[in-house]
């Protein structure tokens, strides 16, 4: 069963001891939790996809505590990458580059390139630095579904499943997986939406490429369908959700903006108006109404577009997307 710990120095000691046995920790950074193991075993990230039931192809991102880990790992670090650490290290922002060997090609899929993140949480960073390496992590929920940004969503999702111990870093700041920039072609491309955008990225390096809302990448994370609730979801235009509504069978449960109008039966999921706060709201906001007992949940899409907004469409659109068994 999963145990949540308070992260002092014994336990943090503790989890990477597990790291190196080849066993799985859970862990919290600043964007969601993360289930880690050791990078370079292959018997390691076989257990972290098997306790997720996620597909082989779909890559996990290698944490390091800064460039200098980074380098010792990819190859073709050159000026770009290092300005990107320096301005946004640490913090949310996997930058893909060629791997060096010692990163398991099973942790990326079998390809030849690795995302590598230096997080900003200070739990994280002193895992890491305790364990001396690499450490893979998709976030800590079962394949598929809306990652947790507490210790408490990683135990819910675990429970009877795995013995893992759990870390307790408080809720994440910022809610929403990291950006996802792929240096290893000629112009740099976002991969995912995170809260380091386009505009911020492109003062440092130059043009950067941003493919639309929602499409699926060689990334963690871009599958058509991910981040979703176990409840039917839909994803609504604000001038559709009165008549959605009174199509409703039975209880909706409506992620919105605060001050949206929903009566009962129904049931207002508010989300704050900043982008930033509507973001590290998100999941938690999602997974409250997926446990309301709702038929349907129905969010509607804020108008908004740009900088942080961006990623928050992105998670949504697949949230609600057409899943696989229902195809």
């Amino acid at each position: 069963m999963p145990v949540i710990l308070q992260p002092t120095p014994d336990n943090i000691a503790m989890c990477a001891e597990r790291l190196r046995r080849g066993m799985s920790v859970a862990f919290p950074t600043e964007t969601v939790y993360g289930l880690g193991c050791d990078a370079s075993s292959e018997a390691a990230v076989t257990e972290v996809y098997a306790m997720k039931a996620r597909p082989h192809n779909n890559p996990l991102i290698a944490h390091v505590t800064d460039a200098a880990m980074a380098k010792k790992h990819v190859v073709g670090w050159d000026v770009r990458a290092q300005r990107l650490a320096e301005a946004f290290w640490p913090g949310p922002l996997a930058i893909v580059l060629p791997r060096r060997h010692d990163i398991c090609a099973l942790s990326v899929g079998g390809r030849a390139s690795v995302a590598v993140r230096a997080p900003a949480h200070p739990v994280a960073q002193a895992l890491i630095a305790a364990f001396g390496r690499p450490v893979s992590a998709p976030s800590a929920n079962r394949s598929g579904r809306l990652s947790p940004t507490s210790a408490e969503h990683v135990a819910e999702e675990f429970a009877g499943v795995a013995e893992l111990p759990i870390l307790d870093g408080g809720p994440c700041e910022v809610g929403l997986e990291s950006t996802v920039l792929d240096l290893s072609r000629a112009r740099p491309m976002i991969l995912r939406p995170g809260a380091v955008t386009q505009r911020d990225l492109e003062p440092i390096i130059g043009p950067v490429a941003m493919p639309e809302i929602g499409h699926q990448a060689a990334s963690p994370g871009t599958s058509a369908s991910h981040y979703a609730p176990q409840t039917h979801t839909e994803l609504v235009d604000e001038k559709l959700l009165a008549s959605r509504l009174a199509e409703c069978a039975g209880r909706a449960a409506v992620v919105a903006l605060a001050g949206s109008a929903v009566e009962a039966p129904h049931e207002l999921f508010a989300l704050p108006r900043h982008p930033a706060a509507y973001a590290q709201m998100l999941y938690a906001t999602m997974r409250r109404a997926d446990a309301s007992g709702a038929t349907v949940i129905l969010i509607v899409a804020p108008g908004e577009r740009g900088g942080m907004w961006d990623a928050a469409h992105d998670r949504i659109k697949r949230a609600a997307a057409k899943r696989p068994e229902r195809a």
